[in-house]
């Protein structure tokens, strides 16, 4: 009987060497993030200057605003200019106007956007992209070509130097652009969801209010707080509509600042400085529902 020969274990495989890096890279990518992290601060330093040569110069005294050398810290800080602000002009009426007219007219070119958004998103009809189209093309339209027009059919109406005949031209200026807005997070929210509130007995407005509207929660707050900031900061209309000083706001009463051989850059900079808080003080509160509207109605049907 023949003897079987033992059978030699198999030799264990190589271990895979690491993959060789080439000289040099480290330092290379090294150089890349010095060079990324150098450009970023230098475009947010060119980006917030602005915002703080304001502020400083709201604080300085009147006295010292345009002497020279220039501060870029003041010297003696003072709130003089904001004293001015409220005790020689109307300024807390401007604001007053001008947050009834944004927060009206936001409000309702939000809740017709919606409405709108809605019908362009569910169903299909005839010269449903040339609509799109207008919507968009309507924003590629300057303002101030308009103006002469506006102002010759809102005074025949009767609407000159009125808020009511603001708030209706901005509603008009901000339908377009939020309904192409609202229409993009209508697509993105699956049909079952209404489809089964309707079958539940839902009317297809109740289906809306009661199952999309809270789904769309965050893109409808987006909506607002852009039609809100375009109506605060808007000045064309507002100078050419508004002409009484009781009915004025924010943006032409920062233009009244400016006369024709001088300019009250104190007052002018603590005006700038009341104006601009309001909208950082809800672009703050409503900053986590923003960045959810980024990404609303992702869910894949």
């Amino acid at each position: 009987m023949t003897a079987l020969a033992p059978v030699a274990p198999p030799a264990p495989a190589a271990s895979a060497a690491p993959p060789h890096r080439p000289a040099g890279s480290g330092r290379r990518f090294a150089v890349t993030g010095a060079l990324r992290f150098t450009g970023l601060a230098v475009w947010l330093l060119i980006t917030l200057f602005p915002l703080y040569w304001i502020a400083l110069t709201s604080f300085k005294a009147p006295a010292t605003v345009n002497a020279f050398p220039i501060e870029y810290w003041p010297s003696q800080p003072s709130v003089q200019n904001y004293v001015n602000l409220f005790a020689t002009s109307q300024f807390g009426v401007f604001l007053m106007n001008s947050a009834i007219v944004s927060l009206a007219a936001g409000a309702v070119a939000t809740l017709i956007a919606l409405l709108s958004a809605f019908v362009l998103s569910r169903f299909e009809f005839r010269s449903k992209g040339a609509v799109l189209i207008a919507f968009l093309l309507t924003q590629m339209i300057p303002a101030f070509i308009a103006l002469g027009p506006l102002y010759s059919m809102m005074s025949d109406l009767g609407l000159v130097d009125s808020k009511f005949g603001l708030i209706l031209v901005y509603v008009a200026v901000c339908i377009p652009f939020s309904t192409v807005m609202l229409r993009g997070f209508f697509e993105n929210v699956p049909a079952a969801l209404e489809e089964a509130a309707m079958i539940d007995g839902c009317s297809r407005l109740g289906a809306l209010f009661r199952v999309l509207v809270p789904v769309m929660t965050p893109g409808i707050i987006a909506a607002f707080i852009f039609n809100f900031v375009n109506c605060w900061n808007e000045l064309f209309l507002s100078v050419v509509l508004m002409h009484s000083t009781e009915n004025r706001t924010v943006p032409a009463a920062l233009n009244g600042f400016i006369s024709t051989f001088n300019v009250d850059w104190g007052s002018m900079s603590a005006a700038a400085v009341v104006t601009i808080l309001p909208t950082m003080a809800m672009f703050a509160l409503a900053s986590k529902w923003i960045v959810q509207g980024l990404t609303a109605g992702a869910v894949k049907e």
